[in-house]
């Protein structure tokens, strides 16, 4: 545990991030895909970073935004993506990422081109990778703003972990491994045991600091004016129950957070996710304007390409799993069977148990419930 008493020396928090063997080794297969050639072009992103860690870079993609883009592969300080918006009198970021180092790194960013004062640190939902890192905002004054339920469930899903004897958290996981039926299963199996002992041990290595200012979805869009530029805070079902999203109408720039996976599996496990509720999300999103710029929980800075690529995921799971529940295939066994199509054979699989199994189990019970 980190003591916050002692101060916040970054080179710990750096420290503390090689410390997550299983978490690292599945990141290092997740690569990030260089900046596709019409993003590239788009001349409101900038060609050259304004900084580049190696694990996240920061890039300016309008007038007063900028995005964070994490490259797992290169380190987990960050692991997911967020950014900042930079007004001619207060600052928006977006994101506490996976631990305080990352926090920092962005708010050091943001000093390189701006003094003015930060109104608020958002996270865009509850998950470990863009929460861990708020303790850092905390103490430094920077107030966290959330979806109203997001403190909630970071406390009901981290805390139980802290301190927790390691087999009472990961022994049903390695049971798993251990009586597979098939290779298949347990490959499945080892990779989500190998997601969740990366977890645990991030919530072991973190002080949990909770948003102070939830919003209320039912009072949304919030409109928030930094200065002659102007936020428009909206929230959408699909991913975790919590989702926010971040628009900026004028320039056409929308930070999604994990609604958008861009050239990724999408992550489905949590229990409020909703597969019919995020495909209705991401209709939403391919109705903005053509140009619209999207900046992902994961992977790279896209356009209307990326929506209209998990649009095409969403479709081939359900596709493959609606033959199967049709065909009488039990659950249990179709969550295993899906077969990944040439087309997405690159695209990184974070865990079968968070991605696809739950995916298909899920539609499983929408057919089921109609």
């Amino acid at each position: 545990m980190i003591d916050l008493s002692k101060g916040f020396s970054r080179r710990k928090f750096i420290a503390n991030t090689s410390c997550f063997g299983a978490f690292y080794a599945a990141a290092r297969l997740i690569p990030l895909p260089a900046l596709a050639a019409e993003t590239a072009s788009d001349s409101r992103v900038a060609q050259t970073p304004l900084v580049d860690k190696g694990f996240a870079s920061v890039r300016k993609i309008g007038n007063g935004l900028y995005a964070t883009i994490s490259d797992p592969s290169k380190g987990i300080t960050t692991i997911c993506n967020g950014g900042f918006l930079v007004g001619k009198d207060a600052a928006l970021v977006i994101e506490g990422f996976g631990s305080p180092a990352g926090a920092a790194f962005q708010l050091d960013a943001l000093r390189m081109v701006s003094q003015v004062p930060v109104k608020g640190a958002l996270d865009t939902h509850y998950h470990f990778d863009h929460s861990m890192g708020n303790a850092f905002y905390g103490a430094n004054g920077v107030p966290i703003w959330a979806h109203a339920t997001t403190a909630k469930r970071i406390v009901e899903s981290y805390v139980p972990m802290q301190g927790a004897d390691k087999e009472a958290v990961l022994g049903s996981l390695e049971k798993r491994v251990k009586d597979a039926k098939s290779d298949l299963e347990r490959a499945h199996a080892q990779s989500d045991l190998n997601a969740v002992t990366g977890v645990f041990q991030i919530a072991n290595a973190s002080v949990l600091a909770l948003p102070n200012h939830p919003i209320d979805a039912a009072k949304l869009p919030m409109m928030m004016d930094l200065g002659g530029l102007t936020a428009v805070v909206e929230s959408y079902p699909g991913h975790s129950g919590t989702d926010m999203i971040v628009k900026v109408p004028e320039q056409n720039v929308v930070y999604t957070g994990d609604l958008l996976f861009s050239g990724w599996y999408p992550v489905c496990f949590d229990e409020k996710a909703t597969i019919s509720g995020w495909r209705d999300t991401l209709k939403k999103f391919a109705a903005l304007d053509k140009d619209t710029l999207f900046v992902p929980g994961h992977g790279q800075i896209c356009g209307q390409e990326g929506i209209a690529t998990i649009r095409e995921v969403f479709d081939d799971i359900a596709g493959q799993a609606e033959k199967m529940h049709k065909a009488g295939v039990p659950v249990e066994e179709a969550q295993h069977r899906y077969v990944v199509p040439e087309k997405f054979k690159n695209f990184p699989i974070y865990a079968w148990g968070f991605t696809i199994g739950p995916a298909i189990t899920k539609l499983y019970a929408e057919w089921k419930g109609r």
